[in-house]
């Protein structure tokens, strides 16, 4: 059966009239406005002629320059009813469906689309079932369902329901009424079963009363809000009134007006007085128990504690401040030099902005400490707080005042805490800054540890600028590798190395022991450390670059020296080297020379980690085998690389180092470096690889006194490495004073403090075979033979081998 009257003629060719946003159905009343030119000359020649156009869709609703590739195939044959044009130039048409419609091809575009068309037959309409039935009245329910909670059903769409029968013709009324997505509807209208359109509406329907259903008890709920908040209007309204009548509402005038003397008071720059009276102006507006007037009043007690104009006076002597950074800390040179000068520019040039410094360096070198004593110093306030861990942006820029229990980001409230406007500022563990979908904290800090911008920086909870150039900011983190760049760009980087042996003693008998023996109840002369007790401590006790162990095992003398004053042994107590079995138990750590004798295939490298220098041992050892190379203890990729450059040079150079040109295929060798359940990578690996595979494969063992560092290539150069002051500091700790270092970080010696450069003997080298002769000695090794196997004499020319044998020359042995 045809969807369409059989009364009217529909020819093969009609004007196209394309629409956005409605899909029109057959038996459909629909007025149009139309507004393009193209589209308005598709009614005109309509008009003229039959006033017949096909209706189609379009896919992209705001495109208006249309391709035949932008409008749906199938639309409807409609006739124009009704026509009036609109003082704007516009026409509005009524319109009824016909019937279906494919586009088969676009005969002409200009000036309207022309296209060629076939009218859609629709398939028989499915015999009555119990399936189809209760699928009707499903779809009947459903939508009268809806139509009453969108407040639009009536008697005549309930009679218009109830009496079709036609499956087909009730999707398409549906769907036509209900309005849905362009989409849904341009599917509807494709599928031409009327069994499979009818399935479709109903399960569109499930889910459009589920969404109907709420939001009709959204808006209920809106409805009860608005109708109590203007109850409460009223009632306050009423209260505010009988107040006046008993003269109690003289608190509120008494509250603004006070307000109103603060702004005036106190010295805020122009933008945020005019803010704060604006804001002044709606709390009197406000009533007291409203919400609103509750934040309003939060807000301006933050305007009014920020010290927008306060500032504490720099102390600009150089000397005293010299002696104030001298007597906190020890050594540090560097650092007291930076902040010197500093002081020095401050002291010639009034307007010069704060620095922003990040210290760099492992844990307990005193880098926190170091941000107390530069403000001690200065005689600035000290604000610190710790980033480590921290993955919402709000933490630095605050919220929003939209948000419930909305603040300020915590550099606000820094400044708030702090008193001034040009505090010491530490922000501590910049590198451990996390960042998740509440946004990048280290994006945020962007603005604020940038000079050229932070005088201008904005809290969302202030919303109003304020001056951060006058703060000194301080940095600090154990790794720069974790630090965005362009954050670590806007810092002045300093590095802070480990301490020696000796510093370590200077630092206790300065500043650990003092405070340890206070905080304890005791005095120095109830107990006292010789300088080789504590020197013990540090080489036998403790193993670290900075000073937090060797602080918890003074602490542990500590205590147990107040325990027996509290038991009644007033002492006094003299820790000695004899003595430290009794408090701390037997020493954790070996020294070197005990643990590491010189062997053959061990080497001793130095690597860089974030708690400072290492020792790293490479273990090599070579067994019969078929020339395979074994990795163990947790290598990274580059150390993994590392080693097969090694064994690729030494296979390129077999008979310059004294080996068997075919060394390697009968020998597997096995590569391991010690504490395999720690993962090691790094770039500095190389000669202490290198030295370990050729004393394996030499039999000649490397002195034990001698500690390498360095990254090698195929070509045979030594390549730069970083951290060489932590690694040389390393290997003195070890007792090991000789170290062989790539000659282009000659220049790094400078960093590496006097008195420990003329302790030890750095070695320079730039290519492996000086390397090797300064490891092995000069005299050429005698050559290793290989193991003694047995050679078969070689096939005659014409007698092929068997394909067994050809394999290599391990199925020959």
């Amino acid at each position: 059966m045809n969807n369409y009257r059989n009364d009217i003629d529909i020819p093969p060719q009609l004007p196209l009239l394309a629409v956005r946003d409605v899909v029109i159905f057959t038996d459909m009343i629909l007025p149009l406005f139309i507004g393009r030119d193209i589209s308005v000359a598709a009614v005109e020649a309509a008009q003229e002629k039959d006033k017949l156009v096909i209706i189609a869709a379009q896919k992209d609703q705001a495109k208006d320059d249309l391709a035949p590739g932008d409008i749906h195939q199938v639309g409807t044959v409609a006739m124009i009813m009704r026509q009036l044009r609109l003082p704007d130039g516009r026409l509005k048409v009524l319109v009824q469906g016909l019937a279906k419609a494919r586009i088969l091809a676009v005969i002409s575009r200009d000036p309207y689309f022309r296209v060629n068309v076939e009218v859609l037959g629709e398939r028989p309409n499915p015999e009555p079932s119990i399936e189809l039935e209760a699928m009707m009245r499903n779809v009947r329910e459903q939508s009268q369902k809806i139509l009453s909670l969108k407040e639009v059903l009536s008697d005549e769409v309930v009679s218009i329901l109830e009496h079709i029968d036609d499956p087909g013709r009730l999707a398409d009324l549906v769907t036509s009424n209900l309005r849905v997505k362009v989409d849904l509807a341009q599917k509807v209208l494709e599928t031409v079963d009327p069994l499979e359109r009818l399935r479709l509406v109903n399960d569109f329907l499930g889910q459009e009363l589920k969404v109907t259903t709420m939001q009709a008890k959204l808006d209920s709920e809106a409805r009860e809000e608005m109708d109590k908040s203007q109850r409460e209007y009223y009632l306050r309204e009423q209260l505010r009134a009988i107040k006046r009548e008993l003269g109690e509402e003289n608190v509120r005038d008494d509250e603004i007006a006070e307000y109103r003397d603060k702004i005036k008071k106190v010295r805020l720059p122009k933008e945020v007085s005019s803010e704060a009276f604006k804001q002044l102006a709606r709390m009197e507006w406000t009533h007291p128990d409203a919400a609103e007037s509750s934040l309003i009043r939060t807000y301006l007690d933050w305007i009014l504690d920020l010290p927008w104009s306060n500032s504490t006076r720099d102390h600009l002597d150089l000397i005293e401040a010299k002696k104030v950074l001298d007597a906190d800390h020890y050594n540090l040179e560097k650092v007291k030099d930076r902040i010197l000068e500093y002081l020095a520019v401050r002291k010639l040039y009034k307007k010069q902005k704060g620095p922003i410094i990040c210290f760099v360096g492992p844990p307990g070198v005193g880098k926190t400490s170091l941000g107390q004593s530069i403000a001690r110093a200065m005689g600035r306030k000290f604000v610190r707080f710790s980033l480590g861990g921290m993955r919402d942006e709000a933490e630095i820029r605050g919220h929003r005042r939209t948000y419930i229990g909305a603040l300020p980001g915590r550099i606000i409230q820094g400044l708030k805490t702090a008193g001034s406007n040009n505090p010491v500022f530490m922000l501590d563990e910049v590198d451990k800054i996390g960042a998740d979908f509440r946004g990048d904290p280290a994006s945020a800090l962007l603005e604020v540890l940038d000079p050229e911008q932070n005088n201008a920086f904005s809290d969302h909870y202030l919303n109003l600028p304020f001056d951060l150039s006058r703060v000194m900011f301080i940095t600090t983190a154990n790794l720069l590798d974790p630090i965005p760049q362009a954050l670590e760009d806007r810092m002045e980087v300093i590095q802070l190395s480990g301490y020696t042996a000796e510093e370590k003693v200077e630092i206790a008998k300065r500043h650990l022991i003092p405070r340890l023996v206070t905080n304890h109840g005791l005095s120095e002369e109830r107990l006292n450390f010789t300088d080789a007790a504590l020197k013990k401590i540090i080489t036998s006790y403790t193993q670290e670059a900075g000073l937090r162990g060797l602080d918890k095992k003074l602490a542990a003398i500590c205590r147990k020296a107040a325990r027996r004053v509290a038991e009644g042994k007033p002492g006094p107590y003299r820790i000695t080297p004899a003595s430290l079995p009794k408090y701390l138990g037997p020493p954790e750590i070996l020294p070197e020379p005990e643990r590491a004798e010189g062997q053959i295939g061990v080497a001793t490298g130095l690597a860089w980690t974030e708690f400072g220098g290492e020792l790293m041992y490479i273990e090599v050892r070579t067994m019969p085998g078929k020339g395979n190379l074994t990795l163990t203890g947790q290598l990274g990729e580059v150390m993994k690389e590392s080693a097969q450059a090694a064994v690729a040079y030494a296979r390129s150079r077999a008979v310059d180092l004294g080996l068997c040109p075919d060394f390697y295929e009968d020998l597997d060798i096995h590569i391991h470096v010690p504490a395999g359940a720690v993962p090691k990578e790094g770039p500095s690996a190389g000669v202490s690889l290198m030295a370990a595979l050729i004393s394996a494969l030499t039999e000649r063992p490397v002195p034990k006194d001698v500690a390498m560092t360095g990254e090698i290539t195929l070509r045979g150069q030594i390549m730069p490495i970083g951290g060489l002051k932590e690694k040389s500091l390393a290997a003195l700790r070890a007792g090991i004073k000789k170290v062989i270092i790539p000659r282009q970080n000659l220049k790094d010696l400078e960093d590496i403090p006097p008195q420990i450069r003329h302790r030890m003997e750095f070695i320079d080298v730039d290519d492996i075979d000086q390397f090797l002769k300064i490891v092995f000695g000069p005299d050429k090794p005698v050559i290793r033979r290989k193991a003694a196997r047995r050679i078969r004499p070689a096939a005659p020319r014409s007698r092929r081998m068997p394909p067994k044998t050809r394999r290599g020359p391990e199925a020959t042995a």
